[in-house]
């Protein structure tokens, strides 16, 4: 849902790279639902490993509670998201879950000098 906000909000001005340190096989029915109901679509979103390289790249490292299982590297900025894990959750659970990680994107967006 984080990288579904950014590239909705930021456009091409980010770019944009997600994974998973424990990946499911697909995206959450309940969150492609939820995040449709703000026009955005995430159905073709490909749950996947973070990786090193991911890492390497990134400006920002996102993470949401993986812990020592993500890739550290020095002189990266990380900011650890702590949120309810929508995993096995109804729509009206992860609409709560949404809308807490699209105010979160809008202040990185603002704090990076992006649109929000």
């Amino acid at each position: 849902m984080a990288a579904g906000w950014m590239r909705h909000l930021a456009g091409e001005a980010v770019e944009v790279r997600s994974g998973g340190s424990e990946p499911t096989d697909v995206v959450n029915p309940a969150a492609v639902a939820a995040m449709a109901e703000r026009g955005i679509d995430i159905v073709s979103a490909k749950p996947r490993p973070w990786t090193d390289a991911d890492a390497r790249a990134a400006d920002v490292v996102v993470t949401m509670g993986c812990g020592d299982a993500c890739p550290v590297f020095p002189g990266k900025r990380y900011v650890d998201w702590v949120l309810d894990d929508p995993a096995g959750k109804d729509v009206a659970a992860v609409r709560l879950v949404r809308d807490e990680i699209e105010r979160r994107v809008r202040g990185l967006l603002a704090e990076l000098g992006g649109r929000a």
